[in-house]
């Protein structure tokens, strides 16, 4: 198969079409205005999940509908409607609307539309760095949201706090026979296989991350020359808070041996050997979600069964 070393284009969880509209977070009247206006949307958010409905939509409530003093954050804005999440929702804090069921991102990413999985990233990245980081690193003292959501800040010694997010490489090891390294790692059910993958460590580019990764996880050596790592794209993945950052990296190493503690299985898959090993049930492929299913397609030379994955 043809090198193809084009960025992808359909990453799943990178979808989006909603306005960041950061230029509205610190106007405080612009806001409240929003909050009254029955065209603006919310969407509740708790412990990853959301409120959707049966044909795979958001459930929204309308923002007049929110109490004044609960704490909303600001999403972006699309032909003139404000979207808006509930951050750090408890279950005495949440409002059901009827006919709406809580579902996880990695169930529903792959069923909402570009604008609705755009929304639900960002919503569900914010709760998760909301509710996690309540206190100020410096001095201990409760934070406040400000800026719609998108800081907190500590009224004791008057530092801001930003959202966090880490990033981690995700790679497709090809070796020179043009079959693709998978994984399992050891928390997983036999036959569960994907690319590897680690997050980046301070102070190290996201390269050198992909080559020290590959030889922990797996003692594969990745060759020191531009054209042995090819990057491919990103996908925010807020599980609590990543940024996956996808590659295909090429071998002539073949001796591949698992760390044993976090990869306890690896193998080498021609296409062949992978169509085969899939259409019996022996392999399961990541689900359509992620972007390690699409770095895989990508190898492969086309999309998969929605039956090849799990």
């Amino acid at each position: 198969m043809p090198d193809d070393r084009r960025l992808i284009s359909d990453l799943t969880l990178a979808r989006a079409t909603v306005d960041r509209a950061a230029e509205y977070r610190g106007d405080e009247e612009w806001l409240r205005n929003r909050r009254i206006d029955p065209n603006s949307k919310v969407l509740q958010v708790t412990q990853g999940a959301v409120l959707v409905r049966g044909d795979s939509t958001l459930a929204f409530m309308d923002a007049p509908d929110v109490a004044p003093d609960v704490p909303l954050t600001f999403l972006g804005l699309e032909n003139d409607v404000a979207y808006f999440s509930m951050a750090g929702l408890t279950d005495g804090d949440l409002l059901y609307t009827e006919g709406a069921f809580w579902s996880d991102l990695r169930a529903i990413g792959s069923t909402l539309s570009d604008r609705d999985a755009g929304l639900v990233v960002s919503a569900i990245a914010l709760d998760n760095w909301s509710r996690t980081h309540v206190r100020c690193p410096q001095c201990g003292e409760p934070t406040l949201m400000a800026e719609a959501g998108w800081t907190r800040t500590c009224p004791a010694d008057g530092t801001s706090h930003f959202p966090r997010t880490d990033p981690a490489i995700i790679v497709l090891v090809i070796d020179r026979q043009d079959r693709a390294l998978l994984g399992r790692q050891s928390r997983w059910e036999p036959g569960w296989m994907s690319t590897l993958a680690g997050f980046v460590e301070s102070g190290e580019s996201a390269e050198a991350a992909l080559r020290r990764e590959v030889l922990e996880e797996a003692g594969i050596r990745i060759g020191g020359e531009e054209t042995d790592i090819a990057y491919l794209g990103s996908q925010p993945w807020p599980f609590p808070n990543s940024l996956m950052l996808g590659y295909h990296a090429w071998t002539d190493d073949v001796d591949a041996v698992p760390d044993g503690d976090e990869i306890v299985e690896l193998r080498w898959y021609s296409r062949d050997e992978m169509r085969q090993a899939c259409e019996s049930g022996d392999l399961l492929l990541p689900p359509q979600v992620s972007i390690a299913r699409k770095l895989i397609e990508r190898w492969y030379g086309s999309a998969l069964p929605g039956n090849w994955g799990r």
